[in-house]
């Protein structure tokens, strides 16, 4: 598998998670130290990284700036961030493990927005069948 620095962090590639859990580790911290320097518990910085929940506008300025990339590059991956790892840095099996990783993370989010859609569309009707 040979991703281009230009998508390796893109849309197509990563998630928000991805990107940030990488920009994380470029900057050498772990998950306790940017979730202490944020103001944050360690599971709300883990959902985050594992694309479960998203931080909130003043959250996502601060992880930006703790993390030297821009707002911009953590939510679509284009701008200032962190390069991609170099061709052949890892072997390919472990690169073959990584995109089926970002794949099923990929179905999960979607499994997630289709459940939570699911879910409204029921209180809707529960509470129209109350009236």
């Amino acid at each position: 598998m040979s991703e281009t620095e230009s998508d390796w962090y893109g849309p197509e590639t990563a998630t928000f998670g991805d990107r940030l859990s990488g920009a994380r580790e470029n900057a050498a911290m772990t998950q306790g130290q940017l979730a202490r320097r944020l103001g944050v518990k360690t599971a709300t910085l883990r959902g985050w990284e594992n694309d479960t929940s998203e931080p909130r506008a003043n959250k996502l300025t601060m992880l930006a700036g703790l993390l030297n990339v821009s707002v911009i590059w953590l939510l679509t991956g284009e701008g200032t961030g962190v390069t991609a790892p170099a061709p052949g840095d890892s072997p390919p099996d472990l690169e073959d493990v990584l995109h089926e990783v970002r794949e099923i993370r990929r179905e999960i989010h979607a499994s997630a927005e289709r459940a939570n859609f699911l879910e409204e569309k029921l209180r809707v009707m529960l509470s129209q069948g109350a009236s």
